[in-house]
C-alpha cells in the first residue's frame, strides 16, 4: 500500500495519483538508475568528424572519364580535376563519407564523458 505524502490517504500500489487530493505520487521509476553514471558524447571528436566530412567533400576521389577504363586518379580539389573530363567517383565518395561518419560516432562514444 502507498500513502499519499500530501494528505496521508492510503492508496493501492498501482496508483500514480492520489484519488483524494490529486497529487502525483513518487514515480516508481527512478530518474537515474542506481549505480549507473550519466554519459555524454565527446563533442570535440564530433567536431573533428564534421571537419573531416567537409574536407572529404572539398577533396573528393576522382576517376577517369566514362569513356576510358576506370582508374583512380586521387584526391583533388572539387573545382580542380586531375584531368579534363575526370569525374568524381560517387561510390568511393560514399564509402569515404560513411566511413568517416561511423568512425566519428564510434570514437565519440568510445571516449564519452562519464559524470556522476
Amino acid at each position: 500500500m502507498k500513502i499519499c505524502t500530501a494528505c496521508g490517504y492510503e492508496l493501492s500500489d498501482e496508483s500514480r495519483f492520489c484519488t483524494r487530493c490529486g497529487r502525483a505520487l513518487l514515480s516508481p521509476f527512478p530518474a537515474k538508475p542506481a549505480g549507473r553514471e550519466a554519459e555524454e558524447m565527446n563533442m570535440p571528436v564530433l567536431y573533428v568528424m564534421v571537419g573531416l566530412l567537409a574536407l572529404a567533400l572539398l577533396f573528393p576521389p576522382w576517376e577517369t572519364p566514362p569513356v576510358q577504363s576506370p582508374e583512380f586518379l586521387g584526391f583533388h580539389f572539387i573545382l580542380g580535376p586531375p584531368e579534363p573530363d575526370a569525374a568524381v567517383s560517387r561510390l568511393l565518395l560514399t564509402v569515404e563519407l560513411v566511413t568517416i561518419a561511423v568512425a566519428g560516432f564510434y570514437m565519440s562514444w568510445l571516449f564519452r564523458k562519464k559524470s556522476k
